[in-house]
């Protein structure tokens, strides 16, 4: 039971996070050293920083997630598309790509599967493609109904949120998300996970991946103020 799941039992469920747009290489290295060390799921980075990202993890264990369409969801599918495909040739083998947020807004559901899975074919069936909805701009129709597109478009995840936006995950939305996708598909909490009570109380509503780049205080039980 997730109940009894301890701070220490977590690095497998954590993305260890850095998407912010002054990252430096040095920022870089450092994130990818601890990531190693406690021996997290995986690193999160933007695009331009996969390539260092997959040298400095070769060998660990650890993958190489790169984040697409970030963080407004607002780019044409076929440039979707061609980020995911440079940031795979570059190491990443997780993609975390935005939704078109406004195609949902306004019921275009056709451009929201088309970029969906344009980057599907991307990724092609070795690398794990994961999709942030945004859920805080989202109604509860809309959240459910993106999850049943993500799903009918064979994506591995629904994920909550970049961070970046209004708010992050709640355990309402993480529970609508499972409930929806049921137990086939992955969902990630993302944004404002930030103590082990948090990111217990988002496993135990059917998270089975946590985006954040306070790991390091979770699984040492303590709380963090970052994304």
């Amino acid at each position: 039971m997730s109940e009894l799941l301890r701070p220490g039992d977590l690095p497998r469920y954590i993305d260890h996070t850095l998407l912010k747009a002054d990252a430096k290489p040095a920022d870089i290295e450092k994130i990818c050293s601890e990531a190693r060390q406690y021996r997290f799921f995986s690193v999160c980075v933007n695009g331009t920083n996969v390539s260092q990202a997959a040298k400095l993890l070769d060998g660990s264990g650890v993958k190489v997630c790169a984040v697409v369409g970030f963080p407004l969801g607002a780019m044409v599918p076929k440039a979707k598309a061609y980020e995911a495909s440079v940031a795979i040739e570059d190491g990443a083998r997780e993609i975390d790509m935005v939704m078109n947020i406004g195609a949902m807004k306004a019921g275009n559901f056709k451009l929201v599967e088309d970029d969906m899975l344009a980057v599907r074919k991307a990724c092609g069936t070795t690398v794990l493609l994961k999709v942030i909805l945004e859920t805080c701009l989202l109604t509860t129709d809309e959240i459910v109904k993106a999850c049943h597109i993500a799903k009918n478009s064979s994506l591995d995840f629904v994920k909550t949120s970049t961070g970046f936006s209004t708010s992050g995950a709640t355990v309402e939305h993480i529970a609508l998300m499972r409930e929806t996708v049921g137990p086939e598909m992955g969902v990630k909490a993302s944004g404002g996970v930030r103590t082990f009570a948090d990111a217990l109380e988002m496993i135990n509503a059917g998270a089975n991946r946590l985006g954040t780049s306070g790991g390091i205080s979770i699984i040492s039980g303590q709380s963090s103020n970052g994304y």
